[in-house]
Order: structure tokens, then C-alpha cells, then sequence
């Protein structure tokens, strides 16, 4: 088995002449990406569960007419059924309005950032504070896996 370094990898490791608060300030970008992420992820649920809904309605509709309930199969069947979520959109068009919109100008933004302040390295605040938080020498403490080999 080989030597282990202990630190983290090139790619985590602050360039030569990168500030604190640039840092900073990449982590705050970081994270404010991450919870547009989890913000798509919710949305990407309703999209999903709003589908699901309305083609539940079939099974309603028919079993509101089997009960002998006509104008309310009826209603359901004209004017929920396949119904818009918002003005002219279907949850997809929501969904695709976001990320050719706002999800992409934001991981674009992200990107850029990375690329002209520190060479497109990720994780720089996280990596300093693992450095920062971990104890050197015990076992699940290591800067990063153990190499096979």
C-alpha cells in the first residue's frame, strides 16, 4: 500500500494568492447553488406529483359516473382534467422554463466564478474546513481516501 498524503488533493487546495473572503464568497455562491438544487429537486416533485394527480382523475371520473354522480364526473372531467397548473403551462413547461432559465444562468454563473478565481476548483471553503475540523492521524479522519495499491 502506498503513502498517504495528508492534506487534501490538488483540487481542493486554495491557489497561491486567494483570499479569505474570496473563498468565502465562493462557499456562500456554492451553497446558495445547492439549495437552487434541492428548489429544482422539490420542483421536479411537483411536476411528478401534480401528472400522477390528474391522471388519478380518470379513475375518478369514472368511478363519480359508475355512482350515478354525472354533472360532477362531468365538471371533473372538463374542467380540472388536463387543466393548466399556471397560465398557459403544464408543470413541463414549468420545469423547462427553469432550467433553460434560472437553474442554467445560475450553475453558468457558478462556473464562471470558479474558473476566474480559482481555476474551476470546487469545494475550496468545505476542503479548508474539513482541514480545519478533522483529527489528524485517527481512523475516518484521513484528507482523502486511502489509495489501493
Amino acid at each position: 500500500m502506498g503513502q498517504q498524503a495528508d492534506g487534501p488533493d490538488e483540487q481542493h487546495q486554495r491557489p497561491p494568492g486567494v483570499s479569505d473572503g474570496t473563498v468565502a464568497a465562493l462557499g456562500k455562491l456554492s451553497e446558495a447553488l445547492e439549495c437552487v438544487e434541492r428548489a429544482r429537486g422539490h420542483l421536479y416533485s411537483l411536476h411528478q406529483l401534480i401528472g400522477h394527480a390528474d391522471l388519478m382523475l380518470d379513475d375518478a371520473v369514472e368511478q363519480f359516473r359508475a355512482a350515478g354522480h354525472q354533472q360532477l364526473a362531468e365538471r371533473i372531467d372538463t374542467e380540472l382534467r388536463g387543466r393548466n397548473v399556471i397560465a398557459g403551462r403544464w408543470t413541463f413547461q414549468i420545469v423547462e422554463d427553469f432550467d433553460d432559465g434560472y437553474h442554467a444562468l445560475f450553475r453558468e454563473v457558478d462556473q464562471q466564478a470558479r474558473d476566474e478565481l480559482v481555476g474551476g476548483r470546487r469545494h475550496l471553503y468545505e476542503a479548508e474546513m474539513k482541514e480545519r475540523r478533522r483529527s489528524r492521524g485517527r481512523p475516518g479522519h484521513e484528507a482523502r481516501p486511502v489509495s489501493e495499491g
